[in-house]
């Protein structure tokens, strides 16, 4: 491996960032057109959000398999293959004309293009000498972590402007350029073809149960009130069963299919660990602030896009200064400001009312940006950067498996806190509107006053009805209040732990 990759390289490897950056904005995409793609499908909204589960069960299956595939066919073929499949499935999303023909497209998609994402982690230091390594994570940080943040924006701007088959139609030029670039000019190492024949199929379906019917439980759970449903206590119990056999086989075989191994290096563990909390703040954020928006201010796709794209440019803005920043300080600390950054962000944001709009939260959206910057990239050295070079692709796949980990466990846990603190809330403001409370009759008098012109008769039970609406509003601005501060107590939590990690050390180049 030469000091200085030549401009082929270079090349190669940001069409590999690209299309990682296609794969992770596919998870988000489609959530702000759901609506319509439901109507285009004829499926009620329960149905509909199996377009966005499907995806996400397929790909964190394929992430932490995706290290093995890289050792037995290349990483120049898994990636190839990956863009590729990952275009055609894009293609045949766009063209599907049923939901069950869409739900099995889109887990074909996302399987195939979860390969993409841990691929490029593991390349960003099997390629890049420890001189370029910095600018290298800084950029594949900032792709990782404003994918999400832009999806719903992006995905509500081509199904506004033309319609939902273009949130799957803009993959394909970019799918078939990075397969074309990738296969032309990165050729980094050798495949092992011998592990095809002693492929582990049954460890496979172990992950498959366990890590699917995990990413079922969470996103179902909450819609069909968890363990009083059936097929969520099934499914919990098939994914605990799963992962007790899964970890135990892993840990026993020669050559696994993830090398749980790997959590026996410090950093690396802890590393995990913090990105699954970044997972939580990370997708939790992207969840909860345009819910606020859409519930509480109306606010469409657009205006809600324009909202959460403070956090970008400060992302954008901060990535160099971050850059600069791990040179100069102890990578540990830097971890250690970011935790406290996006903890200090989501008090700043937990203080929500209903006339919060884009001005009102930009700050806080701003420094959860600059937090996310802050903790990507020496998560990212501390973690991967002192591992060898024959330990990365393994390792890779279970670092980001993580990520999606806590996104998945983040919006589930966050999204039954705001229906329990809703309804705790509304229970409380309903006994401060009751008829024994002076200043609620006196408003419903005003009310009543000022809408008998337009409603007659009606105009008193016009009057309650705005009075519910409003309660209704406030329960909601209140829970989510609360569910914003838990997230942040998710990082000040992580904050001491940022002590236990030993000083990095760069792993020599391979």
């Amino acid at each position: 491996m030469t000091d200085s990759p030549g401009w082929g390289v270079w090349v190669g490897f940001m069409s590999m960032v690209v299309g990682m950056f296609m794969a992770i904005l596919d998870i988000q995409i489609v959530s702000s057109s759901l609506e319509q793609i439901q109507a285009g499908l004829a499926a009620s909204p329960d149905e509909a959000a199996w377009v966005q589960t499907s995806y996400l069960v397929a790909e964190i299956v394929m992430i932490p398999l995706s290290g093995w595939l890289s050792r037995a066919l290349s990483t120049r073929v898994l990636y190839t293959l990956s863009a590729l499949g990952f275009t055609v499935f894009s293609a045949l999303c766009a063209s599907a004309h049923s939901l069950g023909q869409m739900i099995l497209f889109r887990a074909l998609q996302g399987f195939i293009g979860g390969a993409m994402i841990p691929t490029v982690f593991a390349t960003g230091f099997l390629v890049f000498p420890p001189r370029l390594r910095t600018r290298i994570q800084v950029m594949v940080s900032l792709t990782a972590t404003l994918a999400p943040t832009i999806g719903p924006t992006l995905g509500g701007w081509l199904t506004d402007t033309f319609s939902w088959h273009w949130v799957f139609l803009i993959n394909l030029p970019v799918g078939l350029a990075a397969a074309l670039s990738v296969w032309t000019f990165i050729d980094i190492d050798r495949p092992d073809v011998g592990l095809l024949r002693r492929f582990d199929y049954f460890g496979l379906a172990l992950m498959a149960a366990f890590l699917g019917s995990l990413e079922y439980v969470l996103e179902e759970g909450n819609r069909d009130d968890w363990f009083s449903d059936r097929s969520i206590t099934f499914f919990s119990v098939l994914s605990a069963a799963a992962a007790v056999l899964f970890v135990h086989r892993m840990l026993t075989r020669r050559e696994p299919l993830v090398e749980l191994r790997a959590l026996a290096d410090r950093n690396f563990a802890l590393g995990c660990l913090f990105m699954g909390v970044i997972g939580v703040g990370l997708y939790g954020a992207v969840y909860i602030v345009p819910v606020f928006l859409e519930q509480v201010r109306a606010y469409n796709s657009f205006e809600i896009g324009k909202a959460m794209f403070a956090t970008g440019i400060v992302m954008f803005l901060t990535a160099p200064i971050a850059g600069r920043v791990s040179n100069l300080i102890d990578l540990r600390r830097m971890t250690a400001i970011g935790m406290l950054s996006f903890g200090v962000a989501c008090w700043w944001m937990a203080h929500l009312t209903n006339l919060s709009g884009t001005w009102e939260i930009m700050g806080a959206q701003g420094l959860r940006g600059f937090a996310l910057m802050f903790l990507f990239l020496p998560v990212n050295q501390i973690s991967l950067g002192t591992l060898p070079a024959a330990a990365l692709k393994n390792a890779s796949g279970l670092f980001n498996l993580m990520r999606n980990l806590g996104g998945a466990i983040g919006i589930a846990t966050l999204s039954t806190l705001a229906t329990n603190r809703t309804a705790v809330h509304a229970l409380h403001l309903h006994e401060q509107v009751g008829w024994g409370r002076s200043a609620a009759t006196a408003w419903l008098a005003n009310a009543t006053h000022l809408l008998t012109p337009a409603k007659g008769a009606g105009a008193p039970l016009a009057a309650l009805k705005e009075l519910a609406l409003m309660v209704q509003r406030e329960a909601l601005t209140l829970a989510y209040n609360d569910v914003i501060l838990v997230m942040g107590l998710c990082f000040f939590a992580a904050f001491p732990l940022t002590f236990l990690m030993t000083r990095p050390r760069p792993a020599p180049m391979p």
